[in-house]
């Protein structure tokens, strides 16, 4: 049978059920490209940083920039990006990065949530309309005669709504499933790289007079008053603060005598 014809025969409800379809594959084809371009290159990446951290620091942060278009990249990058940092501050970079790169790595899944909880829905509603315009055309003097075959062929194609709202949420709910699956991996990733960068850490800190550049953010300067700036000539002038009044001569200041 034709798909356009079963599509005219489900009735209403296969406008939604086409929508949501629509967007379905949209967010598991946009997903099934984003994670292919990241499994592809992730591991490389680790291996290549905690290497060269075993090393050199300033290597890995350079190998840690040049990989910022990862979500691994830019989370082993965040802690060497620091200007100056301690052990705990590197762990709190750490976690902040993973929070901020595992959340987008969910994204769509409440689009597939909603596709999954709604098609069902509309493909029962599209059932119940069709049953109840095949059952109105019934008689009760028609009933056990050939006039009721129509009724059947009626009911057959009002089932198809509901089978077409199952076929997109099973679709939708094996592709949710699979996308946590690989979140849920990329956490344990992301644990067990974090982990081994912050022992690298403790093990032997960088030295941070070596790792500037393009390696390193620049450091926050502080701009201080010096004595070339006081003498500037801004100000030359004397502050009425800073002046000292001029004593008299000590002849003023003495009592007058008695006569």
């Amino acid at each position: 049978m034709d798909i356009v014809d079963l599509f005219k025969k489900g009735g209403p409800a296969m406008w939604p059920l086409l929508a949501l379809s629509i967007l379905s594959l949209s967010v598991i084809f946009e997903r099934l490209w984003f994670w292919l371009r990241i499994l592809s290159q992730e591991k490389e990446i680790v291996n290549r940083v905690l290497n060269a951290a075993c090393v050199d620091w300033v290597s890995a942060a350079d190998i840690a920039r040049q990989a910022t278009n990862q979500p691994i990249g830019r989370f082993l990058y965040a802690p060497l990006s620091l200007p100056k940092s301690d052990a705990e501050t590197f762990r709190l970079a750490l976690e902040a990065t993973a929070e901020d790169e595992l959340a987008g790595m969910r994204r769509g899944e409440k689009l597939l949530e909603t596709v999954i909880a709604l098609a069902p829905l509309l493909g029962l509603l599209g059932t119940v309309l069709g049953l109840i315009q095949s059952l109105r055309s019934i008689r009760i003097g028609d009933l056990g005669t050939e006039s009721t075959a129509g009724v059947t062929t009626g009911i057959g194609e009002s089932l198809i709504s509901t089978a077409s709202g199952l076929i997109v949420a099973i679709v939708s709910l094996a592709f949710y499933r699979l996308f946590q699956g690989i979140v849920v991996n990329q956490l344990k990733i992301f644990r067990k790289a974090g982990n081994d960068m912050e022992l690298l850490y403790r093990q032997s800190p960088p030295d941070y007079t070596k790792m500037t550049g393009e390696n390193m953010l620049p450091p926050v300067t502080i701009i201080r008053d010096s004595p070339d700036n006081l003498n500037s000539p801004r100000k030359r002038g004397k502050s009425r603060f800073s002046e000292t009044p001029e004593l008299p001569p000590d002849s003023e200041l003495s009592e007058p005598e008695d006569n």
